[in-house]
């Protein structure tokens, strides 16, 4: 707690005054375009991830990244999903995974949760990656922890899609949703490529939009010139 409280300190006197007109701005109301749902896992931080600034994230956090499929009982992650696109108005939902996470473990191995019933509920909504990869191996285990990651972000895009404020933006092209897992050893992030079924190198399939920054450069000097 000693460290936490001398950071708040640090956060007053350094980097608040900095940035004063900002925060001020954000104290009447935010705007986020991007719903942001990762792991509760410690090692993750979306706005380091992302370079984002305060305001820019709507961050949804929880373990084993998860987005329970809509149901007639209200649960927190419903509500923030529901306020954040009908709502807010985000334009894109990124559910995030990620390396060595603890969650997917339990997921693999649910007899380890037998002393942990809530955490051994919730990792149900996760139940249907787990048998997808042992469908195409024979079998599941730690060794496929990077493979169920990657299948519970599309699990969970899927979940996304049965809730009724994500389906009519979808239906209307006003929401666009993305499956991420970041590396944590190696600060890469993993994105599925719908067009070729199959996760690829976030500069791969993001090329469109990472390629934009170069273009308009040339651009810029071919004008100057």
């Amino acid at each position: 707690m000693e460290e936490l409280i001398q950071g708040v300190a640090r956060f007053q006197s350094d980097v608040y005054p900095d940035k004063e007109v900002s925060f001020r701005k954000l104290a009447s109301g935010q705007n986020p375009d991007v719903l942001f749902i990762t792991c509760a896992d410690s090692r993750i931080d979306p706005s380091m991830l992302t370079q984002t600034q305060p305001g820019e994230l709507f961050i949804c956090r929880n373990a084993g990244n998860v987005v329970p499929p809509h149901s007639n009982q209200t649960g927190g992650m419903t509500a923030s999903i529901e306020f954040a696109v009908a709502g807010l108005g985000v334009s894109d939902i990124i559910v995030c995974g990620h390396s060595d996470c603890g969650a997917m473990k339990g997921a693999i191995d649910p007899s380890g949760l037998e002393n942990l019933p809530h955490v051994k509920e919730w990792l149900g909504h996760c139940r249907a990656a787990t048998e997808i990869v042992k469908e195409r191996h024979g079998h599941v285990d730690k060794c496929h922890l990077d493979e169920v990651a990657r299948e519970n972000v599309l699990l969970q895009l899927q979940h996304l899609r049965t809730h009724a404020a994500v389906a009519a933006k979808l239906a209307n092209g006003r929401l666009r949703l993305h499956a991420w897992v970041y590396n944590i050893g190696t600060g890469e992030v993993e994105c599925y490529n719908e067009d070729r079924k199959q996760f690829e190198l976030m500069n791969s399939a993001y090329s469109h939009l990472l390629e934009k920054p170069a273009v308009i450069a040339q651009e810029a000097a071919a004008y100057e010139v």
